[in-house]
């Protein structure tokens, strides 16, 4: 352990120095995958609520595109397992929604945490500055608003949402923005592990499921233990979006359960999330950058499978 730990900070110090011309050089990409290879195997790893509203433009411009070519008045199941906060469920169900109204959409929104799972279904975000102190006359739905709104924030969790979008989704009253109620519609909430075999039987094999950006918090074996259940929850023919994933992890059980990798807009969601991009190679979860050169690129880098047949 000890040595793991003299390694990890010699790996750091050493990427802070670097220049990034030399970072972005052949031989600084090997050095950055050595130094987050040391990272993620002796890093601790544990759950986190941070999030973004339309966190990654590309992975939702895929599902719209995927989504675009069901019939018209059809209906889609989403599950949204990992939901935390509930921003990545109204990113969805926004996107989604815009661009096809006349679908019948519902949505199974999933977390490990019955408190986070309440705070996501009421729909309602402080818009305050963290830094800015709490006034005493505060109601408490508003302090509750916030101070979950920023747990483990670094930064707003409306950095990414334009004016516009703010007040496409959202009715601002003060320092709240509540989800506007069409937003709200259709959606089932349930407290439940993602990794458990029983959800099968609650989601009923979604058109759609999505689990980014938790199972990088796993240790290499649970995570593919969990990735391997959860193509099981997935209707024949539908699609698995999983960012936020060890790439190791999720090409190893790609290939031995013969998903079909999406490459359309691979790179674009690759690079999507900058949360992840720059975190790489000192954080664990840190993202490295794409290499079209490596041959098996188009799985190794896709988030986006087809599971099973024709859909």
């Amino acid at each position: 352990m000890i040595v793991g730990r003299a390694l990890r900070g010699l790996g750091r110090r050493g990427w802070a120095y670097l220049p990034e011309s030399l970072r972005l050089s052949p031989p600084g990409q090997a050095y950055g995958r050595l130094v987050h290879a040391i990272v993620r195997n002796h890093s601790e790893r544990t759950q986190y609520f941070g999030t973004f509203f339309l966190r990654n433009r590309a992975e939702l411009e895929l599902m719209r595109r995927i989504v675009d070519r069901k019939p018209a008045g059809s209906s889609l199941n989403i599950a949204v397992l990992a939901c935390s906060k509930g921003t990545e469920v109204y990113s969805i169900l926004w996107i989604l929604r815009s661009a096809r109204p006349d679908l019948k959409i519902t949505v199974h929104a999933v977390d490990i945490s019955q408190d986070i799972v309440d705070f996501a279904q009421r729909g309602i975000y402080s818009r305050r500055e963290a830094a800015a102190p709490t006034a005493q006359n505060d109601a408490a739905e508003k302090g509750d608003a916030f101070h979950t709104t920023w747990k483990d924030q670094g930064v707003s969790i409306f950095e990414r949402l334009t004016d516009k979008e703010i007040a496409a989704m959202f009715e601002v009253r003060g320092d709240l923005a509540k989800i506007r109620p069409e937003l709200r519609e259709g959606i089932t909430w349930h407290c439940g592990d993602a990794g458990d075999p029983k959800l099968a039987e609650i989601l009923d094999h979604p058109d759609i499921v999505v689990a980014n950006r938790f199972l990088c918090h796993m240790k290499p074996p649970a995570a593919k233990k969990c990735l391997r259940n959860l193509a099981q929850l997935v209707k024949p023919g539908g699609y698995l979006f999983v960012s936020g994933v060890d790439l190791d992890v999720r090409t190893k059980v790609a290939r031995d359960m013969g998903w079909k990798p999406i490459t359309d807009l691979i790179k674009e969601i690759h690079d999507g999330d900058p949360s992840l991009n720059e975190s790489w190679p000192l954080q664990y979860w840190g993202l490295e950058p794409f290499r079209e050169d490596l041959p098996d690129a188009n799985i190794r880098y896709a988030c986006v499978f087809q599971i099973g047949g024709a859909a």
